[in-house]
């Protein structure tokens, strides 16, 4: 496996934590807004700036148009303090799940490299976060920077799900998520029902997609030498670990 494919489930994971995590619930309570969608739509798409929701729905991807417009619409914080309040919710999360963590400042270094070395293009979101300013202490660092790879990683797989012929619910009904099942996910996205059955033919083409998703993304992780390659596997396992530690 290349190192991207790797380490991409602990990135994910790690990158997308802080999303469920008292720190973001402060900051949806700061919104007014008294549900999920609202506040996660506005923080995370807040790097876009203050666009109409069909930009939005464009980034995100694998989410319905209306169901973006909806949330998008209902927060009345500003795009830009949106962004940069997740951001501190996503940092001070680090900060709590990996201040002890003494790895954390060769493991921010690392993934400071894959995200420097990515190219944008086509991935708008990544783009965006990855001008968002990084904090100096560096638990607060590797989790920003883990949002970081992670929006690559989503914006990347976009693109490929798209070149694949198959539609982004046909990519959620397959892959759910780590905390719902495929019809799960697309049911909390807000994608209507019934729900088609997959086919053989759609699942074959989606497995096409994650692997054309390695190929996009290995540029970026092809920076580190093998020795720095070793290191990111072995520390975004352990810090995942530390992350999600019972």
């Amino acid at each position: 496996m290349s190192v991207g494919a790797t380490v991409n489930r602990h990135i994910q994971e790690l990158g997308g934590g802080f999303m469920f995590s008292r720190e973001a619930r402060t900051y949806a309570a700061e919104t007014g807004i008294d549900e999920f969608f609202g506040p996660y739509t506005r923080g995370r798409g807040g790097v876009l700036g203050e666009v109409d929701a069909d930009v939005v729905t464009a980034a995100f991807g694998f989410f319905p148009g209306h169901s973006v417009r909806t949330a998008w619409e209902s927060v009345p914080m500003p795009a830009e303090k949106a962004a940069q309040r997740y951001a501190q919710a996503c940092q001070e999360f680090g900060r709590r799940k990996l201040g002890a963590f003494e790895e954390a400042p060769r493991l921010a270094e690392l993934l400071e490299a894959v995200a420097a070395a990515a190219d944008p293009a086509g991935v708008p979101l990544f783009a965006g976060w990855r001008a968002m300013p990084l904090p100096a202490d560096p638990g607060a660092r590797v989790m920003q920077l883990a949002h970081v790879l992670r929006e690559l990683r989503g914006g990347l797989h976009l693109l490929a799900v798209r070149a694949s012929g198959i539609t982004p619910l046909q990519a959620v009904l397959i892959s759910g998520s780590p905390l719902n099942d495929g019809p799960g996910q697309a049911r909390w996205y807000g994608w209507p029902e019934p729900f088609e059955e997959i086919t053989d033919e759609v699942r074959a083409a989606w497995k096409q997609a994650e692997a054309v998703t390695d190929q996009l993304i290995a540029p970026a992780f092809a920076v580190l030498d093998d020795a720095a390659a070793a290191d990111l596997v072995r520390l975004v396992a352990a810090a995942h670990a530390a992350t999600f530690a019972r």
